[in-house]
């Protein structure tokens, strides 16, 4: 009877260690509760506040696991689910053995005596079928995973992973969705509303069911009231409160900044950007009040960006009005879209003619009719000013001089000096762009117009580094978003600034007006040819702003201009941001000289007048001032005289300041003060020296002819112009060896020629002449 009873313990013992062993195995090899499963993507603001969140890839609100929790639903669910879930390893035997005899008295499985561990591991595993098997593995792994994870690891877990409803999966989703708020905002009431709801969220889900809901809550608060862990009347206060209704939309304050994230692989993570929330909001508000006074005349799109100066992080974001009709393009972002710049690179050609010495800040700069290969530029407002100071003719955005401009830098040496700087949508060789790209003859994006501007900002403050890097999420690298402005000197960007600060600009009309701001902002706008697009880039020491208006189709509608529509919502984002002072001036870069106030060049011995002005440290190849020259006059100061017919003590030696004549037949109109050089004396010329007396106004160098037919198809003439010096001198006019006409005073002259190149002369009755090609193409379009 013995050896039957102790063989019988030594079977039984060998299968209890069998038994232990397995489970040794099994405990060793399980793994810890992980999750694989997609998140929804989180933006957020510079200081962790909700900015907007798109759901997961299988279309549910599950939130990355959060960093911490709060403090009131931590209490609230351990309250609820595991009373002791800080004490036991991962399961806790004498909740189970509860839940076994509840389950055996009533004949079914009611409860599974689960700890929060033991929860967090069937949710890992996807809700596996309820069975003793099951319930094993479960338990092993819970005791692993209580094992390899601080508790509050795994509350946080549980938090990120419990269902609550519907497409709601997680605490801070539930949080937002149902109360509206994150979840270190809820309150007791709401606290235990979500740590009651995972218990059956396919019963008891918000907006349906509230009297169970209701019921479930208020016993989990009279539970917590018990054991001490509310007093009275917090107690009272929170079962006075109500349960959640249907579900809240969340934030979505900057959605075309999270569908970038999400595009360019930051989805499924919460991202910290360094976006301001309140100036977020304000600059939204601000976008579709001026949508409204837009939509009047069909224009349905804007978008705004604001960047930090000194940083070059985003501060705002707004890339487009809020309007959900997909054909009003709303869903498109506006900073991304590849749009026609107008004439936001002309700060640049100025500044890079500037840092290799080819002009002077306030030089004068040739503003006449041009033909480039058959390329005639105009001025917005249609006329020419023959001469205008370079820093001037910036800020007025004067298209002729600036594509004169371009043309003496070179076409190549710009369009590398774009893309140095870092500019990536000139994706095509610089001859496709041509003269044109100065004008907005290519296209760029908001994001990189801003960041240049900002760059220049950036490089000239005391914080100025060699590259800016424009970012929106705070510690990720976005590719393409360094901008660099060190090719350029700091006394470069200082008066490349300085020009853009200037208020008088012209209007929609091309009328100039004063343009003043409480603030001194260094600004320019763009408009792109047929009225499409409009764009305005201010820069302060501290902020960049950076503003689109257009339609999303590309469709131009009149009025659209950067002065009328983009330059004021500019200027009413800036007023929303904090006042700043001015950059300091770079005088270490910088040296004294005198410089002619009139030409703008550096004075010569011929120059009346100088003032000592600051201008760039470096070797200058412009030449002192051309356009002051000595002349010799009668006593009477009425004719000009020489040697030939005067005495010396019978003239006066003075200095005249002469433009070219073209340049001065076009300066004259806007300047009455203009002094033209007197007539020579009769019998003083000096017929040695020629005075290039001649211009031709029309047809000018590079242009062709079209010859337009009348209505009997007979081809019209052209009308040509000439200019003199001498007011009544008279020009006599050949074309091709063939004499045409005489004109005097005003030299227009109606001209008749066939298809083909001729050849204009021009004689005065002096014997001064002027030679030009003139080339003829017959009637437009064919």
């Amino acid at each position: 009877m013995k050896g039957t009873k102790g063989y019988f313990l030594f079977r039984n013992g060998r299968y209890w260690f069998w038994v232990f062993a397995l489970l040794v195995v099994l405990f060793l090899i399980c793994p810890s509760a992980t999750f694989k499963t997609t998140y929804s993507t989180l933006l957020l603001d510079r200081e962790g506040k909700m900015l907007g969140a798109r759901v997961a890839k299988d279309d549910q609100w599950r939130f990355p696991v959060a960093d911490q929790l709060p403090e009131k639903y931590v209490q609230a669910l351990i309250c609820y689910e595991d009373h002791y879930f800080y004490f036991h390893p991962g399961i806790n035997p004498v909740s189970m053995m509860k839940a076994l005899i509840r389950n055996l008295q009533q004949g079914r499985i009611i409860s599974g005596g689960s700890t929060l561990t033991m929860q967090v591991v069937r949710l890992s595993r996807n809700d596996p079928p309820r069975n003793v098997g099951e319930k094993l593995i479960e338990m092993i792994i819970a005791l692993k995973t209580d094992l390899v994870n601080r508790k509050a690891t795994i509350l946080k877990l549980y938090a990120a992973h419990a269902p609550f409803g519907g497409n709601v999966v997680g605490v801070e989703a539930a949080s937002w969705r149902y109360f509206g708020v994150p979840p270190d905002q809820l309150s007791w009431a709401e606290s235990a509303t979500l740590a009651v709801l995972p218990n059956a969220p396919s019963l008891i889900f918000p907006g349906r069911n509230r009297e169970r809901l209701l019921k479930k809550r208020n016993r989990l608060l009279e539970k917590m009231h018990r054991e001490g862990i509310l007093d009275q009347e917090t107690f009272e206060l929170a079962i006075s409160e109500p349960v959640p209704g249907y579900p809240h939309p969340l934030p979505q304050l900057a959605p075309h900044l999270l569908n970038r994230a999400v595009k360019e692989g930051f989805g499924g993570q919460r991202i910290a950007s360094a976006i301001d929330l309140k100036l977020q909001q304000q600059t939204n508000e601000l976008v579709n009040r001026y949508h409204i006074l837009f939509r009047s005349n069909e224009v349905n799109n804007a978008a705004v960006l604001l960047l930090d100066t000194r940083t070059g992080e985003v501060i705002a974001y707004t890339g487009n009005t809020a309007i959900e009709d997909e054909q009003e393009g709303g869903d498109v972002d506006m900073i991304m879209a590849k749009r026609n710049f107008g004439s936001l690179l002309k700060p640049f050609l100025y500044a890079a003619m500037l840092n290799e010495g080819l002009l002077l800040p306030d030089m004068l700069v040739s503003d006449i009719p041009v033909s480039f290969q058959g390329y005639s530029p105009n001025n917005f407002d249609k006329t020419f000013s023959g001469m205008a100071p370079a820093g001037e003719a910036l800020a007025r955005s004067l298209n002729v001089p600036s594509v004169i401009l371009l043309r003496n830098y070179g076409i190549n040496k710009f369009n590398i000096l774009m893309k140095d700087l870092g500019m990536s949508t000139l994706t095509h060789p610089p001859e496709h762009y041509g003269l044109s790209i100065i004008l907005g003859g290519a296209e760029g994006t908001l994001w990189e117009m801003t960041s240049l501007y900002a760059a220049l900002g950036n490089y000239l403050g005391e914080y100025g580094v060699d590259s800016l890097s424009s970012t929106y999420f705070k510690g990720k690298k976005i590719p393409g978003s360094r901008f660099y402005c060190h090719r350029f000197s700091p006394s470069v960007v200082w008066f490349t600034l300085q020009a853009l600060t200037n208020p008088r600009r012209p209007d929609e009309e091309g009328t100039i007006r004063y343009y003043t701001s409480l603030r001194k902002i260094a600004w320019k706008t763009g408009t792109s040819y047929g009225s499409r697009d409009a764009w305005a880039v201010g820069v302060t020491p501290a902020f960049t702003v950076g503003v689109w208006v257009g339609n999303a189709d590309g469709e131009g509608r009149p009025g659209i201009t950067g002065i009328s529509c983009a330059a004021p919502l500019m200027k009413d984002v800036f007023g929303l941001l904090p006042e700043t002072g001015w950059f300091n001036e770079p005088l270490d870069d910088m040296v004294t000289v005198k410089i002619c106030p009139k030409s703008g060049h550096i004075a010569s011995g011929d120059c009346p007048e100088t003032e000592t002005r600051r201008i760039m440290a470096r070797n200058t190849s412009t030449r002192q001032c051309p356009y002051h020259k000595p002349v010799h006059l009668d006593l009477t100061v009425t004719w000009r005289v020489t040697d030939r017919c005067c005495s010396p003590g019978e003239m006066i030696n003075t200095s005249w300041f002469v433009l070219p004549p073209v340049q001065e037949w076009f300066y004259r109109q806007s300047h009455p003060g203009y002094q033209p050089l007197p007539p020579f004396l009769a019998g003083c010329r000096d017929e040695m020296a020629s005075q290039h007396p001649i211009g031709l106004i029309y047809p000018y160098p590079g242009t062709k002819i079209y010859l337009p037919r009348k209505g009997d198809q007979q081809r019209s003439p052209a009308i040509w112009k000439a200019t003199h010096r001498d007011p009544g001198a008279t020009l006599y006019w050949h074309l091709d060896n063939r004499y045409l006409a005489k004109t005097t005073g005003t030299h227009h002259l109606e001209v008749l020629a066939e298809p083909g190149v001729h050849v204009l002369t021009l004689v005065d009755d002096t014997g001064e002449s002027l030679m030009v090609s003139v080339e003829m193409v017959g009637e437009r379009g064919r």
